[in-house]
């Protein structure tokens, strides 16, 4: 199950306000790449089109989160933060499947599972 803090939903509503898309979906993926190997998408969409009859889609407060089949093996667990520092504001992804993680915080590598 990923969770969502109430920082990280409080900022995907604002974006989604400031971009006057307040009904649209949060597409959740990973993608090959990156400097670890995998890397962490976050992209509004104001369509569902799934993207396979495997797809997961969560309800956490008024954000509806869709995740494909092939990166839920990877993030099923993952914890998804928002905060600010010195250096700005940025989305935090804590995934206890991620064995490395980039000093950027979006990319990561894998352990492989047996």
């Amino acid at each position: 199950m990923v969770d969502i803090s109430p920082s990280a939903v409080k900022e995907i509503q604002r974006i989604q306000l400031n971009k006057e898309t307040t009904n649209s979906f949060l597409r959740l993926s990973v993608s090959p790449g990156g400097c670890s190997g995998w890397y962490y998408q976050l992209r509004l969409e104001n369509t569902h089109v799934p993207s396979s009859s495997q797809e997961q889609v969560l309800e956490v407060g008024n954000i509806t989160i869709l995740v494909d089949a092939n990166s839920w093996k990877y993030i099923g667990d993952l914890k998804l933060d928002y905060s600010e520092d010195l250096m700005g504001g940025g989305f935090r992804f804590h995934n206890p499947k991620a064995k490395n993680i980039c000093g950027c915080g979006i990319s990561f590598a894998i352990t492989e599972e047996k």
